[in-house]
């Protein structure tokens, strides 16, 4: 017996010819014509054509040390071949951008792909200070396209009009250009007394750029690191 009704023809596969085109909001679809792409490890979810897998883990031996000794990086597999690519995570919403010979700073639970033109390493916000325990993003730089994650519908607040603030792990990425600083805020005496606000520390941006932050905070790992997700702005310390 046929299916009566519209489900194939509103369902169907986008004909977009872009190397990232969005399926729908929360699936991402690679053309694989365009060359090597590099994936959230475990993120394909279907595929048409020939398509292989590899498994590059945290991208060396350097960088492996790195995500062990920060908590922060991202687990990666090389995606080749032809045809097209399905991705997604967790049904997360998906923002896709090209980097034209820039850099962005990006919380690594929220790196989904990139071309393989586009590096990545892990690095140390500047200016975070001390009392943080020490902050780390993932830096994306070169020239291609970038797929990521965010819980709901972001915004993107540009940091040159107006001082900005911002949850450190509602924090999806920013813009190259912004500085970062973190901002100490204990709501005074009684309301520490009362168990605190629960918004103690809170990025501070500056400069000229973006910030994009999500409606929802990222789950960070605790000590032992059997949390899912990466590992977070703040780390061990917001995980205490």
């Amino acid at each position: 017996m046929p299916i009566i009704g519209s489900l194939f023809q509103e369902y169907q596969e986008t004909t977009g010819q872009d190397p990232f085109t969005l399926q729908n909001k929360k699936l991402l679809k690679i053309n694989m014509q365009y060359g090597p792409v590099n994936c959230q490890l475990g993120s394909m979810v279907a595929y048409q054509g020939d398509v292989r897998f590899e498994n590059t883990g945290s991208g060396g031996m350097q960088k492996m040390l790195k995500s062990k000794l920060t908590g922060e990086g991202v687990s990666m597999m090389q995606c080749s071949g032809s045809g097209e690519l399905f991705v997604a995570d967790m049904a997360s919403e998906i923002q896709v951008f090209y980097l034209d010979n820039d850099m962005v700073s990006v919380n690594g639970s929220n790196v989904l792909a990139f071309s393989s033109s586009i590096s990545w390493d892990i690095h140390r916000i500047a200016g975070a200070g001390m009392a943080t325990g020490g902050m780390y993003n993932v830096s994306l730089s070169g020239t291609g396209y970038v797929a990521i994650t965010t819980k709901g519908d972001p915004v993107c607040l540009d940091v040159g009009g107006a001082p900005t603030y911002a949850d450190p792990n509602a924090v999806v990425m920013w813009t190259s250009g912004v500085q970062i600083g973190v901002k100490t805020d204990t709501g005074g005496l009684k309301s520490m007394l009362r168990g605190g606000t629960g918004e103690m520390f809170q990025l501070q941006f500056s400069g000229q750029g973006y910030v994009m932050v999500q409606p929802a905070e990222n789950v960070v790992p605790n000590a032992g690191g059997n949390q899912g997700g990466g590992g977070g702005l703040l780390g061990g310390l917001m995980g205490q």
